[in-house]
């Protein structure tokens, strides 16, 4: 019997695939006050903040209100951040407590891990998301002109960055290589993308290093799936996203099936 053929189960190992996925959902809903709620506060308070600072000199950007333009980037970075944190944070600590052999003993192959763990962390991003736009909806008005690009942009973001997170939690050793992952990588890249600006604005070179920016394209198409405003070309943006998403997938899938990090 080829060894990638479960029993009674077929090619792919649905109960332990289904069993990873469940175990990672109840992992952050278990604490659904720091996973899911934290974040909306933390969320509305930047909102305030630059309602605040901002509020009284622009009125309009990109020919919207200034809340109506930040909102649907609040809601990405949000979302984003938090599908990064639980797979990240899933694995490394797995690894730091030592019971990651738990998760490849079972007969799970390395794309069923990789199911497993991305689609708990993107599960999470979507939840937050919804959370913080459902609550964001009392202070802001809130539309979706476009539908379809709202909810493209949401899962591929969501999958990117759990995909990254899971990257991170696989070769970082402890908790600060990390930290070092989010401290350089994943929050230049959200404070560089437009979310809280029009990069019409920018300077030439930084206009054109945010049009290689994947968080640039993830936020200009679900604003505009939002308020119908758009920085960047939304045909572009969407088959970037989608192939980094796809090469992040290669790419964590080969660390699971060589075991990097992972097997002693």
């Amino acid at each position: 019997m080829s060894p990638n053929i479960h029993p009674a189960m077929g090619p792919v190992n649905w109960l332990g695939l289904w069993t990873l996925l469940s175990k990672e959902v109840r992992r952050f809903l278990k604490v659904y006050f720091q996973t899911i709620f934290a974040p909306v506060v933390t969320t509305l308070l930047f909102l305030a903040v630059f309602a605040l600072a901002l509020g009284r000199k622009v009125e309009m950007v990109a020919g919207v209100h200034l809340l109506e333009f930040l909102a649907p980037g609040l809601i990405m970075m949000t979302m984003v951040q938090n599908a990064f944190a639980n797979s990240s944070s899933s694995l490394i600590m797995a690894k730091v407590q030592g019971n990651i052999i738990d998760v490849l003993m079972p007969p799970l192959s390395a794309g069923e891990l990789v199911v497993g763990f991305a689609g708990g962390g993107m599960i999470r991003g979507l939840l937050v998301g919804m959370v913080v736009a459902v609550t964001m909806a009392f202070f802001v008005p809130m539309a979706a002109p476009h539908p379809f690009f709202i909810v493209y942009h949401a899962v591929a973001a969501s999958l990117m960055l759990s995909l990254l997170g899971m990257m991170g939690g696989i070769w970082a050793d402890k908790f600060d290589h990390m930290a070092a992952v989010t401290n350089f990588i994943v929050t230049p890249l959200s404070f560089l993308s437009g979310t809280f600006y029009t990069i019409d604005r920018l300077p030439e070179v930084f206009h054109a290093l945010a049009l290689i920016n994947p968080f640039f394209y993830m936020i200009d198409g679900f604003r505009y799936g939002m308020i119908g405003h758009a920085d960047g070309n939304l045909l572009t943006g969407a088959l970037y996203i989608g192939l980094v998403d796809v090469a992040l997938l290669i790419l964590s899938w080969m660390m699971f099936k060589r075991g990097y990090k992972l097997k002693a």
